[in-house]
């Protein structure tokens, strides 16, 4: 019930809001190898200043305290000492230097931990940066690549050895300008610990608020132990505790809830005031209003509660999720109605109306387990194992193409119902109704142009060397574009079908030409009325049985 009177008040709170002193909540639950050819790591965006902290993370030996079978080097005879470490005080001002976060046994091996930030010049880049560039792992520039001191990279020349980097993270002191920590483990015995001094504060600075990698590593896979971790540890930045990359995208969703909540508001309105003039399309496009201001009202609402409390509060985001398949649904199948002519040159479609609920309601299936799936993978990637995520992937890929054949069905259907109708009203010669669709078509082909130019835009940024969008910080906005893209479609159809005096007698009633004056006549016949087709029957049975008008005369009976 908090969580949900948050969110109830999302208005109100956005425009009062001081800047909140909390962070980002990740979780961490897994094995961490001893083993020398890869490492583990995590990113996240910081505005800062702010801080990374992995005080609360829980190293434990995974072998239930059996010793190592193979001990750990001597290094007295170059004057080494495998115990014997650099250790800083803890006066969190360190500079980016190593710090001991506790005392170390004899014998021991290491858990390296280091964070860095990776310039925008690289991170914006299409591979991304090279941790090797920032001190972080060596290669030697003809493919051979190493993040530990191990034999084989001695061997390559890519660390020196010796009792301080022998089994340890390859940590360049001459490039690397991110803080480094490291853990001790004892050879031998039941250990388990939490990280004491595990906080890196960041600093506000020109450029360091961005992108940033924080790395663990087990490297030690001759002497080392195998390890399990689990808790909680956090990223804040300045605003709160969503991640710094995300602040645009809340209040771009709380700029669009206005929108659609004014859009909303008028809609209605005019339903009220010209309630016997509604007609059945206008419910629809009232519906399709309604499911988008919900949309992006539990989007924004999901954000500003993770910026509160720095954990996501799944109903808003799977709600938002569910309310967001519906919102493209419904809107589909209001433009194949207004295609087809519903409330224009007809005032009910029948069958047809089935077949539209039809292939709605398959398009909610497959697209909502689609993004719900998608959600699920990235959300939950701390719980899921490697295969059941790639297998959950791999139904995500199957959902597309079934719901990209679905859309390319709505697309088809609604730009041959369309040519059909114009060609319809034009043969009638409904001037003021044809004019009406050729504004929809206009509405309809300046929002799929534009989207055909986005994905290219899409498409050729991703393949530029530096990328014109910065992902990493502005990446909300490819998404968004979409958003507003869709918005200016809905407001168009609104403006069109807007609810007026007269809606229904437009809606039901022939467009007459008059040559007098060159003004325009209406016949208030319905078309396609059931008395008229009633009318049309009695007719050609009186002529089928050899009546005609004129034999009905009051004055000379009937002949018969």
């Amino acid at each position: 019930r908090h969580r949900t009177m948050k969110v109830l008040s999302l208005l109100l709170a956005l425009a009062t809001t001081s800047t909140p002193s909390h962070a980002e909540f990740r979780q961490f639950e897994g094995v961490i190898e001893a083993a020398s050819n890869y490492v583990h790591y995590s990113e996240g965006y910081v505005v800062t200043p702010g801080y990374v902290d992995i005080s609360n993370l829980v190293f434990e030996a995974a072998d239930g305290g059996k010793r190592a079978k193979i001990f750990a080097k001597d290094w007295t005879d170059d004057g080494g000492d495998g115990a014997e470490v650099e250790v800083w005080d803890d006066d969190g001002e360190d500079d980016g230097g190593e710090r001991l976060l506790e005392d170390a046994a004899l014998g021991s091996t290491f858990v390296d931990i280091v964070l860095f930030h990776e310039p925008s010049e690289c991170a914006n880049t299409r591979f991304g940066c090279d941790w090797t560039e920032l001190g972080v792992g060596a290669s030697d520039g003809v493919g051979n690549l190493r993040w530990c001191c191990s034999d084989d990279a001695v061997a390559l020349g890519l660390c020196n050895g010796g009792p301080k980097q022998e089994g340890r993270l390859i940590v360049d002191p001459d490039k690397f300008q991110g803080q480094h920590k490291f853990l001790p483990v004892p050879p031998s015995g039941v250990w388990s610990r939490n990280v004491k001094f595990g906080r890196f504060d960041l600093k506000e600075g020109e450029g360091t608020s961005g992108k940033y990698v924080l790395v663990v590593a087990n490297c030690n896979d001759l002497m080392g132990r195998n390890l399990t971790v689990t808790g909680q540890y956090t990223w804040k930045s300045v605003h709160g505790y969503l991640p710094g990359n995300l602040f645009g995208e809340m209040y771009f969703f709380v700029g669009v809830f206005v929108c659609y909540l004014i859009l909303f508001a008028w809609y209605g309105l005019r339903m009220k005031i010209h309630r016997d003039a509604q007609i059945p399309i206008q419910k629809w496009v009232l519906a399709t209003i309604g499911v988008g201001l919900l949309e992006v009202f539990f989007k924004a609402g999901d954000l500003w509660v993770w910026n509160e409390d720095g954990e996501r509060f799944w109903f808003s985001l799977y709600t938002g999720v569910v309310v967001g398949v519906a919102k493209r649904a419904i809107s589909r199948c209001l433009v194949v109605m207004l295609s087809l002519g519903w409330g224009v040159t007809c005032d009910t479609l029948g069958d047809k109306f089935k077949r539209v609920v039809v292939l709605g309601l398959i398009y909610v299936g497959t697209s909502a387990a689609r993004d719900v799936m998608t959600v699920m993978a990235i959300t939950e990637n701390e719980i899921l194992t490697q295969n059941e995520e790639t297998e959950l992937l791999d139904v995500v890929t199957i959902l597309t193409f079934i719901t990209a054949f679905i859309d390319v069905t709505f697309y088809l259907w609604i730009f041959d119902s369309l040519n059909a109708t114009m060609q319809y009203l034009e043969s009638m010669n409904q001037s003021m109704k044809l004019k009406r669709y050729l504004r929809l078509r206009l509405i309809l082909l300046i929002s799929v142009v534009f989207a055909l130019l986005w994905s290219m835009f899409g498409i050729v940024d991703s393949f530029n060397d530096q990328r014109m969008v910065n992902e990493e910080e502005n990446g909300w906005v490819l998404s968004a574009v979409w958003e507003i893209n869709y918005l200016m479609v809905l407001i168009g159809l609104s403006c069109l079908w807007q609810p007026e005096a007269g809606s229904k007698e437009y809606a039901y009633v022939m467009e007459l030409s008059s040559n007098v004056g060159g003004e325009l006549e209406f016949d208030t016949t319905f078309v396609d009325s059931p008395d008229s087709d009633d009318e049309d029957e009695n007719n050609q049975d009186n002529q089928s049985a050899g009546y005609k008008d004129e034999d009905f005369d009051v004055g000379k009976g009937v002949n018969a």
